[in-house]
């Protein structure tokens, strides 16, 4: 029971790296924007996290200094996507390799640097239960602000008036502007939260999953971050789900490994992926299904008084 309550602790922290991330593409998608860029984005911000954090010891600082470093790289991309109307798919993919490359050159210098051991966290008393406590209550507050922040998105687009008219930006941004709503500041507003949402995510897969820094690290997280999005159908809960059944199939590889299960490791290795394959194409045989939850407007330009 020890071992499944580890197993669970670590598909939870797994999970947080890939929810944060794909809760931030999703405010961009629901204003009706596709940043393709995710990966680059968290690159940087987990440079930026890591060599805050080695400079400073502090670990909020440098999830502030990733989501700042994030947010701005967001900005450049929403500027060129929604004022300049350039191809969002494009722009995007132009942004994930200048992530990639920036990082891994203004990164050399941290490659043989260690951070510090870091603080443990736990919640008193629950933390003691058996196996629920080491499943659940003996994680970073990061985890738990990322179940918080999936919650509170549920409610933001189901309920909150703000919530609905980005909602609408992304189904029909031409009706909101004939509304008085400023779309275009919205969907940018939409598209630097999402980035530092990524940011966040860059930083806790440097600061606190895997506190180090190597060139690459992210390792197509970014990706299978961006595929959760179609995956959850568009909702937040869904997203946070997806995140932890991704999580679980990355964490369920060094289970295996540490059972003794004779499969070559590369098969262990590429799990995660197969399994976003897999759900992929589960979900594009009924594309009808996709078309009624998928935002009108994603990845359409939009150009007041067109």
């Amino acid at each position: 029971m020890e071992a499944v309550a580890l197993l669970v602790a670590a598909t939870m922290n797994a999970g947080t790296l890939l929810a944060l991330a794909a809760l931030g593409l999703l405010i961009n998608e629901r204003a009706g924007v596709v940043n393709l860029g995710a990966e680059g984005l968290m690159l940087v911000a987990a440079l930026a996290g890591f060599a805050t954090a080695f400079h400073s010891g502090n670990d909020w600082l440098a999830f502030a200094a990733a989501a700042a470093a994030a947010a701005v790289l967001a900005a450049a991309f929403g500027a060129m996507v929604i004022w300049l109307n350039t191809n969002q798919y494009a722009t995007g993919l132009a942004l994930s390799l200048f992530g990639a490359g920036l990082s891994a050159f203004a990164g050399i210098g941290y490659t043989r640097e260690k951070l510090a051991p870091r603080m443990r966290f736990e919640i008193p008393w629950l933390a003691d239960l058996p196996f629920v406590g080491t499943a659940f209550f003996k994680h970073h507050p990061v985890v738990y602000f990322t179940i918080l922040l999936a919650v509170a998105l549920m409610w933001f687009f189901a309920r909150a008036r703000s919530g609905l008219v980005l909602r609408s930006i992304g189904e029909a941004p031409e009706v909101a502007h004939a509304l008085g709503y400023p779309v275009r500041r919205i969907r940018f507003a939409a598209v630097v939260a999402g980035g530092a949402l990524c940011g966040v995510a860059g930083a806790y897969a440097s600061v606190i999953y895997t506190p180090l820094w190597v060139e690459g690290m992210i390792a197509g997280k970014g990706w299978i971050a961006l595929a959760l999005t179609t995956f959850a159908t568009w909702r937040p809960g869904r997203v946070l789900a997806g995140a932890y059944l991704f999580g679980g199939v990355t964490m369920l590889q060094f289970h295996l490994q540490g059972e003794g299960v004779q499969i070559a490791s590369q098969w262990l290795t590429m799990l995660p992926y197969l399994a976003t394959i897999v759900v992929l194409i589960l979900i594009s045989r009924n594309p009808r299904f996709i078309r009624v939850n998928m935002p009108a407007s994603l990845g359409k330009p939009f150009h007041p008084g067109a």
